[in-house]
């Protein structure tokens, strides 16, 4: 059965990252269609799958991941407007039936990504 997880890393305090709110959404044919909204706990993951077994389907996705917002309620100075506000990462499942694990790694001024499992 296969499933969507994410974790965040918030690397300018070297911790996980508690409390940024994630939103998953499905494309379809271009339009947005909201699935999930979530907070992450002291882990920085989410405290379980955002998708799994028959509604993880094959597709494209986006993860929007509001660090923004994160990295302002732990008092980090930011620019106006912030030069991230919201990191979005879309991607494709071409086999739902596999483990997607996306993690993201974080500051103001960078991210990085990838396809872990």
């Amino acid at each position: 059965m296969g499933r969507l997880t994410t974790h965040v890393l918030d690397l300018v305090s070297g911790k996980p990252a508690a409390g940024m709110t994630i939103e998953l959404a499905a494309l379809d044919g271009g339009v947005r269609r909201p699935v999930v909204r979530t907070t992450t706990n002291r882990d920085g993951r989410c405290d379980g799958a955002l998708l799994e077994g028959e509604q993880f389907t094959a597709g494209v996705w986006q993860l929007e991941f509001h660090v923004a917002e994160y990295f302002a309620a732990r008092g980090v100075t930011l620019t106006k407007p912030p030069f991230l506000d919201v990191v979005t990462v879309r991607f494709g499942v071409a086999s739902p039936d596999q483990q997607h694990h996306i993690p993201l790694l974080v500051t103001p001024w960078s991210y990085s990504t990838y396809r872990g499992s």
